[in-house]
């Protein structure tokens, strides 16, 4: 997923939380925008940072696969390579 695409959608869940917030208050969805923009706005910030652990952990389990391919090729060029 864009980096776009997870802010939109973790603000659009944060914006569904605050009217179901409103909604179990019986309270009215438009008394104060300024809450559904600060609940928006966290969520946003939310999704971005998930956005941007997705990122690095998937360079980090790169590496990690490199790292163990890379000792399975040495154990098994080690194997091969003493007589049994």
């Amino acid at each position: 997923m864009s980096l776009l695409t997870n802010i939109v959608g973790f603000s659009l869940f944060g914006l569904a939380a605050r009217v179901g917030q409103l909604g179990i208050q019986k309270r009215g969805l438009f008394e104060n925008p300024a809450g559904h923009a600060l609940a928006m706005g966290a969520f946003g910030f939310v999704g971005y940072w998930a956005y941007q652990w997705d990122q690095r952990a998937a360079v980090l389990l790169q590496q990690k696969r490199a790292e163990i391919a890379e000792r399975r090729a040495q154990a098994q060029a080690g194997a091969n390579a003493s007589p049994s």
